[in-house]
């Protein structure tokens, strides 16, 4: 929301004005003619100002009252009407407390310093000169430069008087690290915050150069409460920050400071959900920044889970209920940060997310709560709509609560009981009285209420219902076994099971299964749920033994991560889809089983059934590795394999639910080939040079790289499978001779070699997530035998005179992937020259066709002769989709005999790599009739999507020998007509 107005003052506060001037007045006559003159010459608006934040603000009013000269102060350096600059705060009370004598002194000073500071910022927040980020970051900076300058003043006298603690381990001086938590955390501190703390200590060891060695735990415990007393302790000056830790491991029964290894050990151990939520936000606000940040590196997993963690959701849930038994208990509804709808609701939402999802979207490891906000709409886990309406909720509330807490400074978030104080909040937020004001607040609370039911709210939960009512209660008896099995299979053949009987021992030796008798408590709690949706949803499908068969493996490998149960307890369209996807193929239902993690995909069907555009997607695969350090080699083989997996389930479910054709399927898939060979070359590139330096080319320029791969087969053609390997040749344009520019130099030859090999490596290493792709490099010149990689003037030279003709056949659908665009352009002039040139259409028929009667006899089906016998067309004989007569290879071979005899004559024959381009070449330079075409192209595009239905249904591609007839025999008589054999 944009800034609250200013509305006119209401009558009912102009009494307040007159008393604030008249006391202020008072004081400072008291104390000079001067200040009286200063005040008197202030300009109208400022003057206007005081009396509006005076009305509105008792602390205001009593402070300057009490300390005339520290508003006059404020006002003469400029600090009414403007902001601070970055490090300001910190600066001026280093400044504050440069001759500090001793502890009374500090805490007089801080005091003080926090006072000055409060009144400015209160000042102009009901001015609205400040917006909610400045306020929240002048209160944080303020906090943050207050902690730290107070912690660093009594760590010297500490020293001084006990010692220099030292690690016992490393023999260094020990600091302390200080983490702010919460709203401190996040930079996002209120007008009257308690901060929450958090002390650590790197390691063990007693202080070095005092009479008595002191044990570090011990000299921090008491530097500690030291600092704990100069902030919290109330004085006639008033207090800096109430400061509450109760946050620490064990709560206030806990030791005050403990060494990092016993923090990691208490969260590894003992963690408890509601911890890792106050943990999102942990930021070092004081003591050693670099230590601090490695024990948050090293909390980090407790936070951030690296699968996806839906059981985030119930522990919210369940944090949410006690706080509204607390607000029903103590009467609170009216409390707009715990109440229904308040600001807490609005944290939770997004922090459900960071929890379930942050540790694989490291986008959303971050601390401020807008920020969150605005990544969950960037990145589609909430709509923007709703994301905006959040933001405006969030922002009006936190405007709220700085108008209740800037009337007395006192941390409240109640709204006020007495009609002064009603006027006040409402004029602060700008509304002419406080039914208008208050009617815009419930409309707020009501949306954010609403939101967070449709985050948080328990799926069992009917609403409107008091009750609560178990999805898939009738089947809770079967699955515990409070039934014998003639009954449990009369309940599952009444639910439409055909096999009953093989159902119920599908579930009891799920249930008897080494998987589930090990399971903790938590765990055969969640599958306890779990089951009873599964079998009611199975029951809505049409074959529910099917999807049974399929989908009970899935549960038993991740019965002992139960947070994926979770996931599909929590949402019933995920767990819909799964069934639907596992009823349509048994390769999703295995890649399912095989990689957990790709649950997640099932959540949003908007993204599941809609793949992204060749751009969108290499766009999003780069912004994932951006995300990921350099020089962390495992998350991102991980971020490729899982980005992989992730859109190949897209396509083969959008496949599936009708939404994607072939064609289409096939475009997704190797654009995604693509869109990771684009990364995995950067990676290879970055790693390689930074061993060894950059290669040059010939003219002596650096390489930048100089380097291509080409995609042949179906990658090159366009036309990948799901289970398709990348057949690939690397080609550079380096200098073979001239040695790279790094410390560790290598010729040319050897850096593209390497480079070569590392792409391989990062291709085919089988990570948890499998491998990337399987990749046959032996296209290249010579074959397995030949240089893994070529300059492109060898593979000029190989292609144009040692090459075979087949390998010229497999350079039509060769076409180049990724790399250095002037490469490409250079192979592209090689390729049209070489396929181009004017051949023997005798030689080239025989030859054409003595390879495709080898591939026939090696490969196509024996009982048949490869398609060519009169059984091959009888029911009970087989027709392999690819390799027999009038198959797809046929299609392919007469396409490229096509292009090598008359692309010399017709060279935009090479313009396109895939068969269905090349074929329309043809009928345009009139080399075939359209009728020809039309038919070699839907027989090809049928065969096609018979095989993409096979190896959905992870069947080989072979169909019956009464199936595609009439595209059979068509394609033969092409192949003769054209003088093929």
């Amino acid at each position: 929301m944009s800034l609250p107005s200013l509305v006119a003052l209401p009558s009912s506060l102009h009494s307040l004005v007159s008393r604030a001037e008249e006391t202020f007045l008072d004081a400072l006559r008291d104390s000079s003619a001067q200040a009286v003159e200063a005040f008197t010459a202030w300009p109208v608006s400022r003057r206007d100002i005081f009396g509006r934040v005076c009305a509105a603000s008792d602390f205001v009013s009593e402070q300057v009252s009490r300390d005339p000269a520290m508003l006059l102060s404020l006002a003469s350096a400029g600090l009414l009407e403007r902001g601070l600059k970055d490090g300001e705060m910190r600066a001026s009370l280093a400044e504050a407390l440069a001759d500090c004598a001793d502890e009374d002194d500090l805490a007089r000073r801080l005091r003080r310093f926090r006072t000055r500071q409060q009144v400015r910022i209160v000042w102009r927040d009901l001015s609205r000169q400040a917006d909610l980020a400045e306020t929240c970051g002048d209160l944080s900076d303020l906090a943050d430069a207050c902690i730290d300058l107070a912690y660093g003043w009594l760590y010297e006298r500490h020293c001084a008087q006990f010692g220099v603690p030292t690690g016992r381990r490393s023999g260094e001086p020990q600091h302390m690290v200080i983490l702010g938590m919460g709203k401190l955390g996040a930079r996002e501190l209120n007008l009257s915050s308690d901060i929450d703390l958090i002390f650590g200590y790197p390691e063990g060891g007693e202080t070095v150069g005092a009479r008595r060695a002191l044990d570090n735990q011990e000299f921090f415990i008491r530097l500690g409460q030291r600092v704990i007393k100069a902030l919290d302790a109330p004085t006639v000056d008033g207090f800096v920050f109430r400061v509450d830790m109760r946050l620490r491991p064990y709560g206030s029964s806990g030791s005050l400071v403990l060494s990092f290894n016993a923090l990691e050990q208490y969260y590894q151990d003992q963690g408890r959900d509601w911890e890792r939520y106050a943990m999102i936000k942990a930021r070092v606000v004081g003591g050693d920044q670099a230590a601090g940040k490695e024990l948050l590196e090293m909390l980090r997993p407790f936070v951030y889970r690296r699968y996806l963690d839906f059981s985030a959701i119930d522990a919210l849930r369940t944090m949410k209920q006690l706080i509204q038994q607390e607000v029903r208990r103590k009467g609170m509804a009216a409390n707009i940060k715990l109440g229904s709808g308040g600001i807490r609701e609005v944290e939770f939402i997004a922090q459900a997310f960071q929890l379930i999802h942050g540790g694989r979207d490291l986008s959303l490891q971050q601390r401020p709560l807008l920020k969150v906000l605005a990544t969950l709409a960037g990145q589609g886990y909430l709509p923007a709509p709703a994301v905006d309406e959040l933001r405006e909720a969030y922002e009006f509330l936190r405007y709220t609560e700085h108008a209740l807490q800037a009337i007395d400074d006192r941390q409240t978030q109640m709204l006020p009981e007495n009609q002064t104080d009603c006027d006040r909040v409402a004029f602060i937020m700008g509304f002419d009285d406080w039914a208008s004001f208050h009617k815009q607040l419930l409309h707020w609370r009501e949306r954010v209420d609403w939101h967070f039911h449709q985050v948080i709210a328990d799926p069992d939960e009917d609403e409107g219902s008091e009750g609560e009512t178990l999805v898939g209660g009738e089947w809770l008896p079967l699955w515990e076994q409070d039934w014998d099995e003639e009954h449990a299979c009369r309940q599952l053949a009444d639910a439409g099971f055909r096999d009953a009987h093989a159902a119920c021992q599908r579930l009891a030796a799920l249930r008897s299964g080494s998987q589930v008798r090990t399971m903790q408590r938590l765990g055969r709690e969640r599958l306890d749920a779990f089951i009873p949706r599964l079998l009611a949803q199975a029951v809505e499908q049409d074959d529910p033994d099917l999807v049974l068969e399929r989908v009970l493996p899935l549960v038993e490998a991740v019965a002992r991560r139960s947070a994926y149960l979770v996931l599909l307890t929590e949402n019933p369209g995920a767990l819909q889809r799964l069934l639907e996807l596992c009823a349509g193929s048994p390769w999703i239902a295995e890649q399912i089983t095989r990689f957990p993690l790709l649950l997640d995909e099932l959540l949003n069907a908007g993204r599941l059934f809609s793949p992204p555009q060749a751009p969108e997607l290499a766009a999003e695969l780069r912004e994932r590795l951006a995300r990921i350090p350099e020089d962390d080699l495992e998350q991102q083989m991980e971020a490729l394999r899982h980005f992989k997996l992730a859109h190949r389930l897209r396509v083969a479910a959008s496949e599936i639910a009708g939404t994607l054709p072939l064609m289409k399927v096939s475009d997704y898939l190797t654009w995604l080939a693509e869109a990771i060979l684009e990364q995995v070359l950067q990676l290879a590139w970055r790693h390689t040079v930074a061993r060894h330096g950059q290669p040059r080319r010939v003219d002596g320029s650096l390489c930048d790289p100089a380097f291509i791969i080409l995609g042949y087969g179906k990658v090159g053609g366009i036309e990948l499978g799901h289970g398709s390997d990348l057949d690939l040749v690397f080609i550079h344009d380096g200098d073979p001779n001239a040695e790279t520019d790094g410390a560790k130099p290598i010729d040319g030859a050897q850096f593209f070699t390497r480079l070569g090999q590392r792409i391989i490596h990062l291709l085919t290493t089988q990570t948890t997530s499998g491998q990337l792709y399987e990749v046959d490099m032996r296209l290249r010149p010579s074959g397995a035998s030949g240089l893994l990689v070529s300059s492109l003037s060898a593979f000029d030279r190989y292609q144009s005179q040692d090459a075979w003709t087949w390998e010229h056949q497999a350079l039509v659908r060769a076409r180049v992937l990724v790399g250095c665009r002037q490469l490409a352009a250079d192979f592209e002039k090689v390729r049209a020259a070489v396929l181009g040139r004017p051949r023997d259409l005798d030689q080239l028929r025989r030859e054409v066709s003595e390879m495709r009667a080898k591939m026939r006899d090696n490969l196509g089906t024996r009982a048949t002769q490869a398609g060519t016998a009169e059984n091959a067309f009888l029911p009970e004989g087989e027709f392999n989709l690819k390799q027999d007569a009038g198959g797809i290879v046929d299609i392919e071979f007469m396409v490229q005999y096509a292009a090598l005899a008359w692309s010399h004559q017709h060279p935009q024959l090479l313009r396109y790599t895939d068969n269905i381009r090349i074929l329309d070449g043809l009928e345009q330079a009139g080399l075939m009739t359209g009728d020809e075409v039309r038919l070699l192209q839907d027989a090809y595009k049928a065969y096609r999507a018979a095989a993409h239905r096979q190896s959905l249904q992870k069947l080989p591609g072979v169909v019956s020998g009464d199936q595609f007839h009439d595209e059979r025999r068509a394609v033969m008589r092409i192949w003769r007509e054209l003088g093929l054999s």
